[in-house]
C-alpha cells in the first residue's frame, strides 16, 4: 500500500474589488438644523434679493458654460467652478439657516459644494454632452419637484418645531446634490455623469 498524500489546492482568490470612486461634485453639510420661526415664516421674501442676483449669475453661468464647452472641445480641459446657487437654494429650501452671502466663497455657508478638478475631458463626450445629459435632466426635474415638496413640508415643521428634521434635510440635500452634479456635468466642470449614490 502506497502512501498517497492528497494536496488540496485552494482556488485562486478573485481580484479585490475597488470601491466606487467618489463623485467629483459633493455637498458638505455643517448645518445645525435649528431654524428661526420668524425667518422661516418670511423665507421666500428674504430670498428674493438672492433669487434676482442668482438669475443674473445663472445667465452669466450659461454664457460661460457655452464658452467653457468650446474651450473644452479645443483644449480638453474646462476652466471655471460655481457654488453660489447651492447657498441660495439651500437657504430657500430650508436646508441651511443663516442668510447666505452674495458670493460663492468656499466654506462661507453651512451647505457647501466641493468640486474636484478640472480634469482632462473626452472631446467626443463633450461635443454630445447635452444629448447625453437628457436622462440626467429628466431625473433632475423629478428631484426638483421632490425638493420643493420637502421645502413646503419643512416650512410647516420648522414653524412648529423651530428646526428642520434631519431626514427631511437629508432628502433635500440628496436632491440638491444630484442637481449640482447635473449642472456641473452640463457646464463642463466635471466629466463624471451625475450619480445616484455618492
Amino acid at each position: 500500500m502506497s502512501d498517497v498524500v492528497e494536496t488540496t489546492e485552494e482556488p485562486p482568490l478573485p481580484p479585490p474589488i475597488e470601491p466606487p470612486r467618489k463623485h467629483s461634485v459633493r455637498l458638505v453639510d455643517d448645518d445645525d438644523l435649528k431654524r428661526s420661526r420668524l425667518t422661516v415664516l418670511v423665507r421666500l421674501l428674504l430670498a428674493i434679493p438672492h433669487l434676482i442676483w442668482l438669475s443674473l449669475y445663472a445667465t452669466l453661468a450659461i454664457v460661460m458654460g457655452l464658452a467653457n464647452w468650446i474651450v473644452t472641445l479645443i483644449k480638453g480641459r474646462p476652466s471655471e467652478r460655481m457654488r453660489y446657487s447651492i447657498y441660495v437654494y439651500g437657504y430657500l429650501y430650508l436646508l441651511g439657516n443663516p442668510y447666505p452671502p452674495f458670493h460663492g466663497t468656499e466654506g462661507s455657508y453651512p451647505i457647501d459644494l466641493t468640486v474636484e478638478g478640472p480634469d482632462h475631458q473626452n472631446r467626443l463626450v463633450t461635443a454630445f454632452r447635452i444629448v447625453l445629459a437628457i436622462p440626467a435632466l429628466i431625473l433632475n426635474w423629478v428631484f426638483g419637484q421632490v425638493i420643493q415638496i420637502v421645502a413646503i413640508l419643512g416650512w410647516f415643521v420648522a414653524l412648529a418645531l423651530g428646526r428642520m428634521p434631519r431626514g427631511m434635510e437629508n432628502l433635500g440635500l440628496y436632491c440638491l446634490r444630484y442637481q449640482a452634479q447635473t449642472w456641473a456635468y452640463l457646464l463642463i466642470l466635471t466629466d463624471r455623469y451625475p450619480s445616484l449614490t455618492a
